[in-house]
C-alpha cells in the first residue's frame, strides 16, 4: 500500500486508532484459496485465532468451508456467525469444554492420548455425529523463531510417534498436524515427507488429514503449483479428505491500523508520540518480534527524517520502531501501520486502560466506508471486576 492508498481512504474520517478491513483485498486472496479448492479437492478453513472479524463473515464463507477453533468461545462464534464445519484444536480440554464443544463442533482434535482416551467415550454418546482426531508431531521443525514453532525440543504441542505404540486408535478418523507459520509450500513438503516416514501406516487407515495453518498461500510469490501437487498426491496415496486452515492467509495484506500523532519528543532520535500501542495493539511486534510497514515511511536514515514511534502505555518498551518519513512528524499527522488484520485485531487488550481501536470496513471500487465497532471505557471496566 502507498499514500494514494490513503488517498483514496481518506483516513480523517475515521476515530483514531481504528483497524481498517479492505473487502476488495480479501476477495482477491480468497480468490487464490478457491483456486487450491477447486483444483485440488482440498476443504479450506478460517483460523478464527488469526482473524475473527465477523462482520465480513458474510463475504468468507461464499468461499471457505468453515472454520477452526481454540476452544469453546470461537467454536461458538463460528458455528453462529459463519456456518459451514467446526473444527476444535487443543493443547487440552476441561469438562465444561467438552460439554458446550459437544453442541458445536464437528471436528474435535486432541492433543495427547491421555485427553482422547478420557472424553472420547463422551464424544460416542454424544447426540451429534463428532469427527475424532490426534494431533501429531513429525518433531520437523521449519519455523524460525522458537516461539512459534510447535516442533520446537520439548513442545507440548502434538504426539510424537514413539506415544502411539500399544495404543487403540478405534474411533479415530483423522490426524491434525500444524507445523508452519508463514512459509511456503517447499516447508509443507518436507514436512509430509516427515509425517508421512512417522505416521503413513496411520494414515492409511484414517479418513481425512488436516495440514493446519501457516501456509502463506496468497503471498506473493508463494508457490501455489507444488501446494496443489502435494495435496492432490497426499490425497491419492491415502484416500482421504485434505483440510487446510489459514489465518493469515486469508487476510493477508488486507488491512491497516490507522493511528495519531499526540507529540514528538525532541531526542537524538525524535519519538513520535501515536494513540495506539504496540503492546495493546500490536503484542507480535514485541512478541516476534518484527517491524510493521508504515505507509510513506522507510527504514531510519533513508528519507529526510526519522523517528521513534511509540506508543501511549506508560511500558518503556511500548515502541513499534525507527521510521524515516519525507517530511516531519507533528501532533494530529495520521500513521498508517500495514497488514494489520491479521492477529493484531483478536490479539488487542486495555493494558494501562488504553482504549481498544474501532474496526471498519472499507471498499474501494465505491468508496464505502463503514465504522462497525467502537469501543468506549465499558469494554475497559466489564473485563474487571
Amino acid at each position: 500500500m502507498d499514500r494514494s492508498y490513503l488517498a483514496r481512504l481518506k483516513p480523517e474520517r475515521l476515530p483514531s486508532p481504528c483497524f481498517v478491513v479492505d473487502e476488495q483485498l480479501l476477495e482477491k486472496n480468497l480468490a487464490v484459496l478457491d483456486r487450491v479448492q477447486r483444483e485440488t479437492g482440498a476443504r479450506v478453513l478460517l483460523a478464527l485465532k488469526c482473524f475473527a472479524m465477523f462482520s465480513v463473515f458474510p463475504l468468507l464463507n461464499r468461499v471457505l468451508k468453515g472454520t477452526c477453533a481454540s476452544g469453546p468461545h470461537e467454536a461458538r462464534l463460528g458455528r453462529e456467525e459463519f456456518g459451514g464445519e467446526v473444527h476444535v484444536a487443543s493443547p487440552a480440554y476441561s469438562d465444561s469444554d467438552m460439554d458446550e464443544l459437544f453442541t458445536l463442533a464437528d471436528h474435535i482434535v486432541f492433543n495427547s492420548f491421555g485427553q482422547f482416551e478420557r472424553f472420547y467415550p463422551k464424544v460416542r454418546q454424544s447426540a451429534r455425529n463428532i469427527a475424532v482426531g490426534l494431533r501429531i508431531n513429525p518433531r520437523h521443525s521449519e519455523v524460525k523463531t522458537p516461539i512459534y514453532d510447535p516442533c520446537a525440543p520439548g513442545s507440548r504441542l502434538g504426539i510424537a510417534r514413539e506415544h502411539f505404540e500399544g495404543k487403540s486408535l478405534d474411533g479415530v478418523t483423522g490426524l491434525h498436524f500444524h507445523t508452519l507459520c508463514e512459509l511456503d509450500s517447499d516447508s509443507l513438503e518436507r514436512t509430509l515427507e516427515a509425517v508421512e516416514r512417522q505416521f503413513g501406516e496411520v494414515l492409511n487407515g484414517m479418513e481425512w488429514l488436516n495440514m493446519g495453518g501457516g501456509h502463506h498461500i496468497t503471498r506473493e510469490g508463494y508457490d501455489i503449483e507444488r501446494l496443489c501437487r502435494l495435496i492432490e498426491r497426499t490425497r491419492e496415496k491415502y484416500d482421504l479428505q485434505v483440510y487446510l486452515e489459514p489465518g493469515e492467509a486469508v487476510a493477508l495484506n488486507a488491512g491497516i491500523l490507522v493511528s495519531t500523532v499526540l507529540d514528538v519528543i525532541p531526542l537524538e532520535t525524535p519519538a513520535a508520540i501515536l494513540d495506539t500501542s504496540a503492546a495493546c495493539h500490536m503484542p507480535d511486534v514485541l512478541e516476534m518480534p518484527y517491524r510493521p510497514e508504515v505507509i510513506g515511511a522507510a527504514m531510519p536514515g533513508q528519507k529526510r527524517y526519522t523517528y521513534v514511534l511509540g506508543g501511549k502505555s506508560c511500558l518503556a518498551g511500548d515502541v513499534v520502531g525507527e521510521y524515516s518519513f519525507d517530511h516531519p512528524l507533528k501532533p494530529g499527522d495520521m500513521v498508517a501501520f500495514c497488514d494489520m488484520a491479521i492477529y493484531s485485531m483478536v490479539k488487542t487488550n486495555t493494558f494501562n486502560g488504553v482504549p481498544l481501536p474501532a474496526i471498519a470496513r472499507y471498499r474501494p471500487e465505491t468508496d464505502a466506508l463503514q465504522v462497525v465497532r467502537s469501543f468506549d471505557y465499558l469494554d475497559f471496566k466489564t473485563r474487571l471486576s
